[in-house]
């Protein structure tokens, strides 16, 4: 141990330190390829990689409470079950809604403007009637003779390229509508909720966290507000119009 110690500190005379010079230099230059490779491909990189980062969560809520005049041959109920008249009493542009099966529709939504993007989103929304208080969504009571579910579930952003996609997106939609009765009167329920859960590509990662809220929390407003001003007024329009059908029939 000791031998090796005054070794490492050993200065050798001039004389010999000039005439190896060339060699100390070729050692010092020569390159060790071996020590180059580990270096530059460090064995932490995929960590970094893989590191998590937490979505931005923002939730809309609405709610409808209207007056529902029923005829005794054409309740609500009835109309409810009639989900393909009910979804195009909704979205009636035929050009942008597709019918998957029974209960899925695919819908192409209107354009969203987010910050400097323009995003197209593609949904599969399902229509299930429920009744008896089974299974019914939060917030209906159980006494209610029908419910009409609305869900979200798939979903696809068009006309982002790769580099603006982000890492995590989730759009979710849960609705209800059904007629609440009591007594004599009849009125016409329903509760929407939508949130978006996201992480922005690393293109957009310094957008202030005020500026992205107050953005997503415009959009969602826009996208609630769109749905209840279509129950309230085309989907009651055409519930008197079934009205007005049953009425026919009877004569």
């Amino acid at each position: 141990m000791s031998e090796v110690a005054a070794g490492s500190s050993f200065i050798p005379p001039y004389h010999q330190f000039c005439s190896g010079r060339r060699k100390w230099k070729d050692q010092v230059v020569k390159p060790n390829r071996q020590w180059r490779h580990v270096v530059t491909q460090p064995k932490w990189q995929p960590l970094i990689k893989n590191q998590m980062v937490k979505p931005s969560i923002y939730t809309s809520r609405i709610f409808t409470d209207l007056p529902l005049y029923e005829s005794p041959g054409a309740l609500f109920d009835e109309y409810l079950e009639d989900k393909p008249r009910v979804f195009k009493a909704i979205f009636p542009d035929k050009r942008r809604s597709q019918r998957i099966n029974e209960e899925d529709w695919k819908i192409q939504m209107l354009p969203i403007q987010f910050l400097f993007l323009t995003v197209w989103p593609v949904i599969d929304m399902r229509l299930r009637c429920k009744t008896g208080g089974k299974d019914y969504p939060s917030g209906v009571p159980h006494n209610v003779t029908k419910v009409l579910e609305l869900d979200i579930i798939r979903w696809e952003l068009q006309g982002l390229d790769d580099l603006l996609k982000p890492s995590h997106f989730s759009l979710g939609v849960k609705g209800a509508l059904y007629p609440e009765r009591q007594a004599m009167r009849s009125r016409l329920k329903g509760q929407l909720e939508m949130s978006i859960s996201f992480v922005l590509p690393p293109v957009l990662a310094l957008v202030p966290e005020d500026s992205l809220r107050s953005v997503a929390e415009s959009v969602l407003k826009t996208l609630v507000e769109n749905m209840k001003h279509k129950v309230n007024g085309s989907l009651l329009a055409d519930y008197n119009e079934f009205r007005k059908q049953k009425a026919k029939k009877l004569v």
